[in-house]
């Protein structure tokens, strides 16, 4: 039985070659670029660059439809306006009439008449007019006022009484007193129950005024 002889020992690429081993050129390019990229994107990551990117990439996508901006056809122009022809213009009829001759004009010779002279105005007529007056066959007396007798008062009084169209009394007042109140009072309460005889104008009775005077006397008592 020979004897086995040693196998030596393979080296790994990832051990740390002697001293005086050099790595190629390539490989080392390789791992410098690997660190750099390592140290860019701990640097986008702690800077929020890397979120950014991912909202400008998340950002909605707007599209924009662009109509065909083609111009709308052209109408044809409206038809010229044509004035309407003239109406012909049409002369009237002569018409003719055969008409008799105008009379002569006769000029009368001789004056011409005077008009008549206008009538007289008739005159105008006034009016005939009665006043009333008193009744005295239908009038009582009036009685002597007894104070006025026991005083001997005396006198002449002048009454007015508004007299309606059937005779009778409708107001009166003492126009012109006696001097002494008691016979104005006494004459004016006694004739005022009097009936007189109303005025009248044409005949035709009406409202109007009569005057009365009386005397108060001792001896008598005339009206």
């Amino acid at each position: 039985m020979s004897a086995q002889q040693p196998i030596p020992p393979q080296s790994s690429p990832l051990q740390p070659r002697g001293p005086g081993v050099r790595l190629p050129a390539s490989r080392l390019a390789g791992m410098a670029f690997v660190i750099l990229l390592h140290i860019a994107m701990i640097y986008v990551l702690a800077s929020g660059l890397g979120q950014q990117v991912v909202e400008l990439v998340q950002a909605p996508i707007m599209a924009r439809i662009i109509e065909d901006a083609t111009p709308p056809p052209e109408q044809p122009p409206p038809p010229p306006q044509l004035a309407p022809p003239p109406v012909p213009y049409i002369p009237p009829p002569e018409i003719h009439l055969n008409l008799p001759p105008p009379p002569k004009a006769i000029t009368a010779l001789g004056h011409e008449p005077r008009p008549a002279p206008p009538h007289p105005a008739a005159p105008l007529r006034e009016a005939v007019r009665v006043p009333a007056e008193i009744n005295a066959s239908a009038c009582r007396k009036p009685p002597y006022p007894p104070a006025a007798k026991r005083l001997q008062e005396q006198g002449t009084v002048m009454l007015k009484f508004r007299i309606g169209t059937d005779g009778k009394v409708i107001t009166g007042l003492v126009q012109s007193s006696s001097g002494h109140q008691r016979l104005d009072q006494a004459a004016l309460d006694a004739l005022s129950l009097c009936r007189f005889v109303p005025g009248t104008v044409d005949g035709v009775p009406e409202e109007s005024w009569a005057m009365v005077n009386y005397v108060w006397r001792l001896e008598t008592q005339p009206y």
